[in-house]
């Protein structure tokens, strides 16, 4: 009998992250959680089930335990603050995993890998209040979840940058469609259930068609992405859907 897999979720008490916990669990995956010490109560329906490692997630310390073993790292890359906390976070992920590791990053529509993306004013004007918010608050950088997305696509690990479009609540839809770019048809109706956002980062650690990729994702029941399938005669599924 194989080994189980052994994956560390790095925000693990978070909305994202608990949903990713109980898709990994379900998996039959060995997981290991960081969060930070106030947060582990969230945790408590997975006591007994998970290793959990307290302390901030751009801890390089904690990280360095967190992922020691580890066949995958999943980790929720959130702009807090003003004190370079997404940078710490990946860059300490992408220093400390096992070389075989899969890195599953979470991140939004708003990061670019390539700069052939496409945005409406609607989210431009969305990043540009956030942008103005942060700056003024010192409560959100978007520029540092920039800068660690651009220390991910610039390292020779197996990552994968999950792009998020906006996120709502409610029952599994099922794992969404992607594509390479923001502004391709299949992602016009920019919604994703929060667990499926969840769920593709899970199915990711065993899709090697996702290595070094950063996927724009929505969700798999919307309007653009059940139009995209009935287009071209093929299932709403984990597909490149737009970047044929």
């Amino acid at each position: 009998m194989s080994q189980k897999k052994r994956v560390c979720i790095v925000g693990a008490s978070g909305k994202l992250g608990r949903y990713m916990v109980q898709h990994a669990l379900d998996r039959g995956y060995e997981v290991v959680g960081v969060c930070r010490e106030g947060s582990i109560g969230k945790l408590d329906p997975f006591m007994g089930r998970i290793l959990i490692f307290p302390g901030a997630t751009n801890d390089r310390e904690v990280i360095e335990r967190a992922v020691d073993g580890c066949d995958a790292v999943l980790t929720v890359l959130f702009p807090w603050g003003h004190h370079h906390y997404s940078t710490g976070t990946a860059q300490a992920v992408l220093d400390f995993a096992p070389p075989s590791a899969r890195l599953i990053f979470s991140c939004g529509w708003h990061i670019t890998r390539d700069g052939q993306d496409v945005y409406t004013l609607w989210p431009k004007t969305q990043e540009q209040v956030v942008r103005w918010v942060g700056h003024l608050t010192h409560a959100v950088d978007i520029d540092d979840q920039v800068e660690a997305c651009r220390r991910i696509f610039a390292s020779d690990t197996q990552w994968t940058v999950v792009r998020g479009s906006d996120l709502e609540e409610g029952a599994s839809e099922g794992l969404p469609v992607w594509s390479r770019h923001v502004g391709d048809p299949v992602l016009h109706s920019n919604k994703t259930r929060r667990v499926d956002f969840a769920l593709f980062m899970v199915a990711a650690i065993e899709n090697d068609a996702l290595i070094q990729e950063a996927p724009a994702i929505v969700g798999c029941r919307t309007p653009s992405a059940l139009a995209w399938r009935d287009q071209h005669a093929a299932p709403a599924a984990p597909v490149s859907a737009a970047s044929r």
